[in-house]
């Protein structure tokens, strides 16, 4: 493997926030579809996280690695709130009210929802020689649902089609220069990258409690809970078959 198939796997896992772009019309006067989407993409984030990032074997390796995933939570958090007050806590939210919002404020937070799952495509292609299906399947399907909310919320806060169309296209080479990033980086790492995935295993699952989470829960109703379990059951079934 090179870096640039690297950057090829990481533009391919964000390059779903287009196909979200386009599903945006169709699904606009349906937010329990939506709903319903964002809990099948969280269940499989939740098991990328179990299984990829920070399986229990993992935590063999001593203190290190919870606190490398509470570092996690804690950076994201952090960053998120920054992201939020300069107008991007609106950039899942499928009740958005017009002009509200920045559209470059929803980028960054978009940028930063994205950063940890590409990065650690990157890391796990260098150390394991090949690309991680499981956790390719669940950052491209979650992406699907989080292309459809920005795409809403953008355009309710002034942004043409046009420019989210370019929004997404630079978001998603953005993503594939992290995952590059991640494969150089690789051989930097200590104990095979374990300490890195904690971390970034921190930050997905405090995005989806954050922002993900919620949004499907309001708009999906009970049924998400279902959706989002068959969400992790697939994500889990292609883990194990790998």
């Amino acid at each position: 493997m090179t870096t640039w198939a690297a950057f090829l796997w990481g533009g391919l896992a964000s390059s779903s926030l287009l196909l979200g772009q386009a599903l945006a019309g169709p699904l606009a006067g349906s937010r329990k579809t939506v709903g319903l989407l964002m809990g099948f993409g969280a269940g499989t984030l939740v098991s990328a996280v179990g299984y990829q990032l920070v399986p229990e074997v993992s935590f063999q390796h001593g203190i290190g690695v919870g606190i490398a995933f509470l570092l996690g939570a804690v950076t994201y958090s952090l960053a998120d709130r920054v992201v939020d007050r300069q107008g991007g806590g609106e950039r899942q939210d499928l009740d958005v009210q017009p002009d509200t919002g920045s559209p470059w404020a929803m980028f960054i937070g978009a940028l930063l929802d994205g950063i940890p799952e590409s990065f650690v495509l990157g890391i796990t292609l260098a150390l394991g020689g090949t690309i991680d299906a499981a956790f390719l399947a669940a950052v491209f399907v979650s992406n699907i649902p989080q292309g459809v909310a920005g795409t809403i919320s953008l355009q309710a806060a002034g942004t043409t089609s046009r420019r989210v169309f370019w929004i997404w296209t630079i978001l998603t080479l953005a993503s594939a220069g992290v995952a590059a990033a991640g494969f150089l980086l690789a051989d930097h790492l200590t104990n095979e990258g374990i300490y890195a995935e904690a971390f970034a295993g921190g930050a997905v699952l405090t995005m989806l409690a954050d922002s993900m989470m919620p949004e499907a829960f309001q708009h999906g109703g009970r049924s998400v809970g279902l959706v989002t379990v068959l969400g992790y059951l697939v994500a889990a079934a292609l883990a194990v078959a790998q």
